[in-house]
């Protein structure tokens, strides 16, 4: 066979077909069908590459939602502490709270006293991963006032409690 001519080749697809051009000749070397031979571990390297940049991104997103939740905690923990002593005095009160704070291992930012109200803020992390989380602790507000007997549907206290409507 000439140089010029393309020669079957396997490929993927079964037995390979001849150049639809006989004589093309690209470089030097006869063109024929399968000439894009490796093109898939090129493609499968820049998929792979891919799943791994979504991969790092995913446990970015992780790591940083992580150590929100930890300056949360640690920030509500603190809150509730400060106002459980806000009776001892806001000094008393916050010292507990920057103590609680580095138990849950977060530093405490802000802390102060209104009433019997806590105000208290907590950072954790640094560089990208770095949270700062505002909580607020006191007590209940106001409590609703009680439902009557005979809302909706329950029947009255005793005999005579609600006359029934005249009938018509």
């Amino acid at each position: 066979m000439e140089a010029a001519r393309a020669v079957s080749r396997w490929s993927w697809f079964g037995r390979g077909r001849r150049a639809s051009v006989p004589g093309r000749v690209h470089a030097g070397v006869a063109w024929r069908w399968g000439a894009d031979r490796g093109s898939a571990t090129v493609w499968s390297l820049g998929a792979m590459a891919l799943l791994c940049a979504v991969f790092g991104a995913v446990l970015f997103y992780g790591q940083a939602v992580a150590v929100r939740h930890r300056a949360a905690g640690g920030a509500d923990l603190a809150a509730l502490a400060a106002a459980d002593h806000w009776a001892e005095g806001g000094t008393v009160a916050c010292a507990r709270a920057g103590r609680l704070a580095a138990a849950q291992g977060v530093r405490l930012v802000r802390c102060a006293i209104v009433g019997d109200t806590s105000d208290v803020t907590a950072a954790v992390g640094r560089g990208p991963f770095a949270a700062e989380v505002r909580a607020r602790a006191g007590p209940p507000g106001p409590v609703p006032p009680m439902i009557p007997d005979g809302f909706r549907g329950v029947p009255p206290a005793g005999p005579g409690a609600h006359p029934e409507p005249p009938s018509p």
